[in-house]
């Protein structure tokens, strides 16, 4: 049999993105261990001295310019990229698209980021490429940036990203419902005990907290406050790619303990969620899912502006999660882990128990069943 080949194209724009194209790696191969995929950030691979330079600037305004960030996002919240932006974009990164995807010759292009989705859809649209576009929303909201006639599969979070998604013209027999795919690992279930054993862990009340890949959550009161509890808890700090608040951590006396744990990136964030009660984070897609499927609680720390805001709220009507409005949302969360352990293990369980009957392999059959109806067709 002929192996069928899948390129995923991301951008670096936020961590999450490319976590969810080699998730949907893992999973293709899980469910047809014939197929081939590559992974690439477009941008970064073919334009690797200025594609830094872009990212970088875009996580200094997000981080220094929120309301700017919310103005622009909510000002073109139901525009698609204009054919001007499209075509500059083109010429400064993608100028060797074509060539690359003739190169690897792949049976379908997964984009899990709106920029390479856009620029696949125009060369589609200038008849360059007869691939078929699947695109992944990797978020619980539905910015019009994400939309392109040329798109020929969408696969989203839920039923109302479904719906905006219909709201502004895409065709229902283009949508499918499938979850955001996280890597098999998150859907694997670990004894607490086992896995806090296995990372010198004490088995007492134990917070993650994490700031996404790119380190955001770096809230000096929040972390001192919480610290202030690390005689009935234990708290594990998550820092992701930011060492440099990591080694200022690591010098400051109050985070020095036995009931604190200090870490950078890791690959195991499955395996510190299973150790964990209750999860502090920055409400990212791919972070709320994957604290979804482990059934973990969580607290949404200040939210960036746009897809965070709107997964925010999302997980917050549904009862997976909370938004710190003060610190007494922390207090109340730590007395109940500590007064009330067994409620907490006894909801935790309950989440675990609504999800139980969800495909986390959804995904990457969709892109699968893709496939075949254009091998069928062709």
């Amino acid at each position: 049999m002929q192996k069928q080949r899948v390129l995923l194209l991301s951008e670096g724009f936020g961590a999450g993105h490319t976590q969810a194209a080699y998730a949907l790696s893992s999973s293709l191969r899980k469910v047809a261990p014939h197929v081939q995929t590559k992974v690439l950030e477009l941008g970064s691979f073919l334009n690797p001295r200025v594609a830094p330079i872009i990212i970088t600037a875009y996580k200094k305004t997000v981080s220094t310019q929120p309301r700017l960030v919310r103005m622009m996002y909510r000002s073109n919240y139901k525009k698609s990229l204009n054919r001007l932006t499209t075509l500059a974009l083109h010429r400064i990164f993608y100028t060797r698209t074509i060539q690359l995807i003739r190169q690897l010759h792949p049976d379908v292009i997964v984009c899990t980021h709106p920029i390479p989705s856009a620029i696949i859809s125009r060369i589609k649209r200038l008849e360059m490429l007869d691939v078929p576009l699947c695109t992944v929303i990797t978020d619980y909201d539905a910015h019009g940036t994400w939309i392109s006639r040329e798109v020929n599969s969408y696969l989203v979070s839920t039923e109302q990203v479904k719906q905006k998604l219909l709201e502004r013209g895409v065709e229902e027999d283009k949508i499918r419902i499938t979850g955001i795919p996280v890597h098999p690992n998150f859907w694997e279930r670990h004894r607490q005990e086992d896995i806090r054993a296995q990372y010198n862990l004490k088995n007492i009340p134990t917070v993650l907290v994490m700031g996404g890949g790119w380190g955001f959550m770096k809230d000096e009161a929040v972390n001192a406050y919480l610290a202030s509890y690390r005689d009935v808890i234990q708290i594990i700090f998550c820092f992701g790619s930011n060492t440099k608040s990591l080694e200022k951590m690591k010098k400051d006396s109050r985070f020095i303990h036995e009931h604190i744990h200090l870490l950078g990136f890791t690959r195991e964030i499955d395996k510190l969620m299973d150790a964990s009660d209750l999860l502090i984070t920055k409400p990212g897609g791919m972070t709320c899912t994957e604290g979804l499927a482990k059934g973990i609680p969580m607290l949404f720390h200040k939210p960036l502006p746009g897809q965070e805001e709107e997964n925010s709220q999302y997980f917050t009507s549904q009862g997976w999660g909370t938004p710190i409005g003060s610190l007494d949302d922390i207090t109340a969360w730590i007395n109940r882990l500590t007064d009330n352990y067994d409620e907490v293990v006894r909801a935790r369980e309950e989440v675990l128990d609504h999800i139980a009957s969800y495909y986390p392999l959804q995904s990457a059959q969709a892109i699968m069943d893709l496939i075949e109806r254009n091998t069928v067709t062709t």
